[in-house]
């Protein structure tokens, strides 16, 4: 939307000549041709429920990426990313060579091993909001915004984001892959 705007803005003030029209770009959503058996996606491809993990539908950029995820309620999840060989039947995920992610203790594992762990006091609670940046080598973590200075890497490859989670009763998480309440500031690129 803000690429749209700005795009006629700099063809009215150059008297439109050298407009080129932009197309809209599909959608960035929890992708249901790659999630576990047991996992059920609503909300347009933004929530997750039942057990097991999702990719994103789009791969991150080359660049610093930024998505954001909503816990909606306590319980056993986490979110971060993984190439497209994960075992999203296999919970939690960061067993493997294939996935880095922070799970729902604010441990950061990649290959079996933490790799980091958010500060004891800053642990996501429900409506709390988890960012994540990647750059292909480095994945920090924000949590509403605040950046915990906890990075990890170890990954390799191309990868997307994932969330992950274990059936509670109503525990449903909320990816935003597109619009963010706590964009600014992270140098990262919407997906």
């Amino acid at each position: 939307m803000a690429t749209s705007v700005l795009c006629c803005l700099r063809c009215c003030r150059d008297g439109g000549t050298g407009h080129i029209p932009l197309k809209e770009m599909p959608a960035v959503q929890l992708d249901t041709q790659h999630m576990g058996t047991d996992v059920v996606i609503v909300k347009n491809g933004r929530r997750i429920c039942g057990t097991g993990g999702c990719l994103a539908s789009a791969p991150l950029h080359q660049n610093k990426s930024y998505f954001e995820f909503k816990v909606q309620s306590t319980g056993i999840w986490g979110i971060g990313v993984a190439t497209q060989k994960v075992n999203l039947n296999q919970i939690p995920l960061g067993r493997d060579v294939h996935s880095l992610v922070m799970r729902n203790d604010g441990a950061l594992y990649h290959n079996n091993e933490e790799k980091n762990r958010l500060p004891a006091n800053s642990l996501p609670q429900e409506g709390d909001v988890v960012g994540i940046t990647y750059d292909h080598v480095e994945l920090n973590v924000y949590l509403n915004g605040k950046n915990m200075h906890c990075p990890a890497s170890g990954i390799r490859g191309t990868v997307y984001p994932v969330v992950y989670e274990r059936k509670r009763l109503h525990n449903i998480e909320e990816v935003w892959l597109q619009s963010y309440d706590f964009l600014a500031g992270h140098g990262g690129s919407r997906l």
